[in-house]
């Protein structure tokens, strides 16, 4: 019986042992957890941060390559601005070069069409002097303000030029033109007044106020001759109502050279 209880009570101590024992091994056990289950949120966050600097550098990745590409379209941009500047600069230079060749030349051209001109207005002199003498008056004195016009040094050559060509242009329209205009003939010893009729350059006839007198310019005689009023009187009035735009253009008997020379 004895027996029975040692046992009972060793039993109970060891169990009591054992519950000392097992108590501090639950603790340590509970340690060991917390950490490594800190240690694993440690490491999510850590990866979390990492994650998004991930990003983070993606982005700027994203934003520098879409600054590259537009810096890029820029840069091409400029190229080819560069290149039409380029073109255009080469054309000035071209321009500049032929504009100095022609500034060298000016001078050599204006001591050349300078005398040109002038044996211009001498052979247009001579022409007008020749020619069938209507509205003489006028026509010296264009001529003579030309001349004026070719010492001034205020006036360009090229002004000048034009000018003279005009003039050639106003004698040469003389000829298909028909004009009438008032003038005086001395007629009889008496300076009559008188109305001209100018028909091109082929026939230039007169006829008195009152149509007392009808004559034309002889080219042989260079004179005004008169002509038989019954022959051209009444046709020489017509011409010059036609001149004049009071009635409407007409064939007209006009007094002309003969080409045989003979006289009118």
């Amino acid at each position: 019986m004895l027996t029975i209880q040692k046992k009972t009570l060793m039993l109970v101590s060891a169990l009591a042992v054992v519950g000392a024992m097992s108590l501090p091994l639950t603790v340590e056990a509970q340690t060991t957890i917390d950490q490594v289950t800190q240690a694993g949120e440690q490491r999510a966050d850590a990866g979390a941060a990492d994650q998004q600097r991930v990003e983070q550098i993606a982005d700027q990745t994203d934003t520098l390559l879409s600054q590259f590409k537009t810096v890029t379209k820029v840069v091409d941009g400029l190229k080819i601005y560069n290149g039409l500047l380029q073109r255009q600069l080469d054309n000035q230079e071209a321009e500049k070069a032929a504009l100095r060749d022609s500034m060298d030349n000016v001078a050599l051209i204006e001591r050349q069409i300078l005398p040109m001109m002038t044996r211009m207005l001498d052979s247009l002199e001579e022409f007008v002097e020749l020619d069938t003498p209507f509205l003489l008056t006028e026509r010296r004195d264009r001529l003579a303000r030309l001349r004026e016009m070719l010492d001034r040094s205020d006036v360009t050559a090229a002004e000048k030029f034009r000018r003279v060509v005009e003039a050639f242009q106003i004698e040469n329209d003389y000829g298909r033109t028909i004009e009438s205009y008032k003038g005086a003939v001395t007629i009889d010893g008496n300076e009559q007044e008188v109305d001209f009729l100018r028909i091109g350059r082929v026939s230039l006839s007169y006829q008195s106020i009152g149509g007392r007198y009808t004559g034309a310019w002889d080219p042989e005689t260079r004179t005004f001759v008169q002509i038989p009023p019954e022959t051209y009187k009444s046709n020489v009035a017509q011409g010059i109502r036609v001149a004049k735009k009071q009635v409407a253009p007409d064939l007209l008997i006009v007094p002309v050279q003969a080409p045989t020379g003979e006289k009118l």
